[in-house]
């Protein structure tokens, strides 16, 4: 690890002056960014502690009747607080099932969502042994046609198939949340559903497709999330993964629904470690609508939205266990697990 300045901040406006400076990083919790510099992904000449800026951590309904949840708030603040339980179930427990308690105690929503691929061949050790377009841009990807069964099932480009990790992006993806950003330029917002760029999203928009993943400018910070507050919805959230303690997904499910007695008003149906991005299934969300809460009425139009997968040669599995993920989320948002 680097030499590197260290500066605390407690204004908002301290930190957007501060990070759009070269080779300068926030942090908050610390959870990622000490790993990125331990392994050379990053090396910050100098780090600017945000964590104690006030009221980024709060959790409260706003004046417009939605739901806001400070950056700085952590995984286990979010996914304890009666509000978020109430309003937005799949985010309580999709913050209460990413990593351990401890780090939970640590890590903040708005780092969460930044977190990048847990792809073996990008998190090694620098100086790397192989091929990483993300490392080591024009080199290669060594997973592409390595070792994949964790990558994308969508979204991907021979420059890089890694998938995003993020348990909370998922959720808040579903729930149709909005992410506040603040910059040198002012204010604005991004739909969840578009924030992270897949490879492909990258490449048609004339970036580099391995190392563009967000919409986030490199001078802009998160400061908070707003998610709409919906009469009778109710969400879940479903992670598969190999062991239950502290391990990333290899796929997840978060789903919302309003019904109408035993029928689907509306449902939103999102899915995780299947893409660079949190993956919204709107083909299926077109057809759920009318439709019994039964595996046998939900099962097709779950199947049309995942006809465009285009698995690797190590994890076609993700297709299935992603149908299934899916249909377990919205039966159990729906009562009818």
């Amino acid at each position: 690890m680097h030499d590197f300045a260290y500066a605390r901040v407690a204004q908002l406006r301290d930190a957007v002056a501060r990070i759009g400076a070269a080779d300068t990083a926030l942090i908050a919790g610390g959870t990622e960014l000490l790993n990125w510099m331990r392994l050379g992904i990053a090396e910050p000449t100098s780090v600017v502690d945000i964590g104690r800026i006030g009221g980024l951590d709060q959790i409260a309904v706003d004046g417009d009747g939605r739901l806001a949840i400070g950056a700085l708030a952590t995984l286990n603040a979010v996914g304890e607080h009666a509000l978020v339980i109430r309003h937005a179930g799949a985010l309580a427990e999709a913050c209460l099932k990413a990593a351990s308690a401890q780090v939970r105690n640590r890590a903040t929503l708005g780092g969460n969502v930044l977190q990048k691929t847990r792809c073996a061949y990008f998190r090694a050790e620098a100086p790397l042994p192989w091929p990483c377009n993300k490392r080591m841009p024009g080199s290669g990807c060594a997973a592409r046609d390595g070792l994949n069964e964790r990558h994308a099932i969508f979204g991907w480009t021979d420059a890089c198939v890694a998938v995003q990790p993020s348990d909370p992006a998922v959720a808040l993806a579903c729930l149709d949340a909005e992410v506040e950003i603040e910059g040198p330029r002012g204010g604005r917002s991004v739909p969840m559903r578009s924030f992270h760029l897949t490879q492909q999203e990258a490449a048609e928009e004339g970036q580099d497709a391995a190392t563009l993943e967000t919409r986030l400018a490199h001078d802009e910070v998160i400061v908070g999330y707003r998610l709409p507050v919906l009469q009778g919805l109710r969400s879940a959230y479903v992670k598969v993964r190999e062991r239950e303690s502290y391990e990333y997904a290899l796929v997840s499910a978060a789903a919302a629904v309003q019904l109408d007695g035993a029928r689907i008003r509306s449902a939103r149906v999102a899915l995780g470690s299947v893409a660079q991005r949190p993956w919204r299934l709107a083909a299926a969300e077109a057809r759920l609508a009318g439709c019994e809460l039964t595996r046998e009425a939900l099962l097709p139009a779950l199947d049309e939205s995942l006809r465009d997968a285009r698995p690797l040669a190590h994890n076609g599995y993700k297709v299935t266990m992603a149908r299934h993920a899916a249909l377990r989320a919205l039966l159990t948002a729906g009562g009818a697990a």
